[in-house]
């Protein structure tokens, strides 16, 4: 059974947690940590075993875990993944919107190769990335649509340079078109399926991003279109948020706690 420890006691985390109480992963979650260290005690209070509450993020990866789940944020992708597979640990990042600052990419990556470790990104809120991944090579153009309440989108880093009142905001309004690179660093919190998106597919630059405030919907909607040699696909999903983070679309946490689940067996696996 695999030892976990757990980077962010927020909504996801704690989900991921719970999770893991409840014996849907085969594997134990023995040490957490939060900056907020009243999070991770509150986690702890909601777990039938309890982890231990380290004090820093180092202590989750040279303690005797096989893999590090990151809940957190961008930041604490670029601050203490490195370290976490220089410990010799696997790493599932949520915050991958990280990996589309280059220079942490290309570092994880020959991390991963020295320390023959792997990185897990689960595919979030969206569907259909197999596929894109699959025809990665004749994909000409891809362009994601998300649709949110504006009140999912409060505390983005984009409204502090662009003085837009979200809670005046009325009607289906497109308030962002452009660049996944550029959708991720103003929407760090909001749309991190871009970044898979990318990943997978063109790259943040090539890769297009409309985001809608809608004050009229209570979903997280991300309407997918990839054109190529290959044909065309076209994908939509309409998830209901999180009711512990609107934020967060409760498809997102169900996907990382599948992916962990299959990091952690050795059986048949579905899809590419």
């Amino acid at each position: 059974m695999k030892k976990i420890g757990l980077l962010g006691c927020g909504a996801i985390g704690t989900q991921i947690a719970l999770a893991i109480d409840a014996k849907k992963i085969n594997a134990e979650l023995t040490h957490i940590y939060d900056s907020d260290e009243t999070k991770a005690q509150a986690l702890s209070s909601k777990l039938i075993i309890k982890p231990v509450i380290v004090a820093n993020p180092h202590l989750l990866s040279s303690n005797n875990v096989d893999i590090v789940v990151e809940a957190a944020s961008q930041d604490a992708v670029k601050n203490h993944a490195l370290s976490i597979l220089q410990n010799k640990k696997d790493l599932l990042i949520m915050s991958v919107g990280a990996l589309l600052d280059e220079s942490v990419f290309d570092i994880l990556i020959d991390a991963c190769e020295e320390f023959k470790k792997k990185i897990y990104l689960p595919s979030g809120a969206i569907a259909g990335l197999d596929a894109i991944k699959s025809v990665k090579n004749e994909l000409e153009s891809v362009c994601l649509v998300t649709t949110k309440n504006p009140k999912a989108l409060t505390g983005a880093k984009f409204f502090e340079k662009n003085k837009i009142d979200i809670g005046s905001i009325t009607q289906k309004t497109t308030i962002f078109d452009g660049p996944a690179k550029e959708a991720v660093t103003l929407f760090p919190a909001n749309i991190n399926v871009s970044a898979l998106l990318s990943l997978a597919g063109l790259g943040s630059a090539r890769t297009m991003v409309k985001i809608v405030a809608d004050p009229l919907t209570e979903k997280n909607t991300h309407q997918i279109e990839a054109l190529g040699k290959f044909g065309k696909i076209t994908i939509q999903v309409e998830n209901v948020p999180d009711p512990t983070n609107p934020k967060t679309s409760r498809l997102a946490i169900l996907s990382a706690i599948e992916c962990l689940r299959e990091a952690c067996m050795d059986d048949i696996r579905i899809g590419t």
